[in-house]
């Protein structure tokens, strides 16, 4: 893609809301607060974030399961909101979502070939022959063995299953797919093997990816670059590069501390990530994350951070790194008894 070239997804201040219910007070969840954010044609953006910071509700909202309270999600130039009846349905085969339980997405009644084949009978693509033969080759694609056609989701591993989700994805050649903690489910040895299958089928399909992960230790050799979410919000975008050598939110850098290190003795001079995240019903005021923040001052519980550029690929939303940009991150040995 060229400077000047329009992303292939674009999202524009999106919002959405639950209610949260309560008799004498009507409570909202928040979300989505306000995000912003693009993924190339054939790029890999990785969204990260803990368990209740909005990253899969936007993912529903971009894969068109679900409609903003406001903002706009534009898709080729085009806003999905504005589309007509054909606009939606072709929409809908050029974004595709794959889903963290493949169990849950599979119907455990069908065989897998009907399964994948499913999407070409619903939108009336080719005879039953060309479909047959379109079956075979996702299988193939995906690295099933053709023998496991007639078999049922029970009768398969975590991982086969997560594959025939991935195959049913790409039956209509779509041009994103929208991955929702595609590996979580899975085994360590097995997450090794779908993100490999994501990374070949994006260079030998083209594809554009949004993976969707809490953890940021799984997202590194996949992406490209990647955005991390916090309670609702984007607090920071850039290149692996930019985001693993040098992070300038807190929150980012705590969530790299939390990656497992191989060596014992060796940990990364950063902040730990303590406490729970808070509620989204009564998000804090100003930076949601000053009241985990080491290094918050007065301004951050009452004023919400703009996005400062940091590079030509990166940018973070955090009022210290903006006046004094934090160091690139560096690792120390642990002296015995230090722990």
């Amino acid at each position: 893609m060229t400077a000047t070239e329009a992303p292939l997804l674009e999202v524009r201040g999106v919002v959405k809301t639950f209610p949260a219910g309560g008799l004498l007070h009507r409570r909202v969840v928040h979300a989505v607060d306000g995000v912003d954010l693009h993924v190339r044609r054939g790029e890999v953006l990785s969204l990260v974030g803990e368990s209740g910071s909005g990253k899969s509700t936007l993912g529903r909202c971009i894969a068109g399961m679900s409609a903003p309270d406001s903002g706009s999600i534009l898709f080729d130039g085009q806003d999905v909101a504005a589309l007509d009846r054909a606009g939606r349905v072709e929409f809908r085969r050029r974004v595709q979502p794959v889903f963290q339980d493949p169990r849950a997405s599979l119907d455990p009644r069908w065989p897998i070939a009907r399964t994948i084949a499913e999407p070409l009978v619903a939108n009336g693509m080719g005879a039953a022959a060309a479909r047959d033969a379109r079956v075979a080759e996702l299988m193939s694609l995906v690295g099933l063995p053709r023998h496991l056609a007639d078999r049922r989701p029970r009768e398969l591993s975590g991982g086969q299953q997560q594959r025939v989700a991935i195959a049913a994805a790409l039956a209509l050649e779509p041009e994103l797919l929208v991955a929702d903690e595609p590996v979580s489910a899975l085994d360590v040895s097995v997450q090794a093997q779908i993100l490999n299958l994501l990374a070949e089928l994006r260079e030998r399909l083209g594809l554009a990816l949004l993976f969707i992960a809490h953890d940021l230790g799984v997202v590194e050799y996949l992406s490209d670059r990647v955005a991390v979410m916090y309670l609702g919000r984007v607090v920071e975008t850039g290149t692996v590069d930019d985001i693993f050598e040098q992070p300038q939110h807190p929150y980012t850098r705590a969530l790299i501390d939390a990656i497992p290190h191989p060596d014992p003795q060796r940990r990364m001079t950063t902040a730990r990530l303590a406490g729970e995240i808070p509620s989204p019903i009564a998000p804090p005021s100003g930076c949601h994350y000053h009241t985990r923040c080491p290094w918050a001052v007065d301004r951050c519980s009452v004023e919400r951070p703009g996005q400062t550029p940091f590079g030509p690929t990166h940018e973070a939303a955090c009022f210290v790194a903006a006046e004094h940009p934090f160091p690139p991150r560096t690792s120390v040995t642990l002296q015995k008894g230090t722990l």
